[in-house]
């Protein structure tokens, strides 16, 4: 059975990012979370982080429509870097 909830750790080693990166996506409001015990231990609850998943990939779908890939700007970009 997976857990629950899952540390900040947790959620940067699914997400494969840092500590700090997933601090400021619950800092910010972007990733609910809660704070537990005395020393306010921060939990992110594994639903919580899939439909965090979920949005991002419709944010990033909605930036790629918004933003299509064009073969003939990434060539002439290539040859602005020669």
């Amino acid at each position: 059975m997976a857990a629950r909830f899952l540390t900040l750790a947790d959620v940067a080693e699914v997400l494969n990012t840092s500590s700090a990166q997933v601090y400021a996506l619950v800092r910010r409001g972007d990733l609910p979370a809660i704070k537990i015990g005395g020393r306010g231990q921060w939990r992110v609850e594994s639903e919580q982080l899939e439909a965090y998943i979920q949005r991002m990939y419709a944010e990033t779908r909605q930036f790629v429509d918004a933003h299509p890939y064009v073969e003939e700007s990434a060539g002439a970009d290539a040859d602005a870097r020669s």
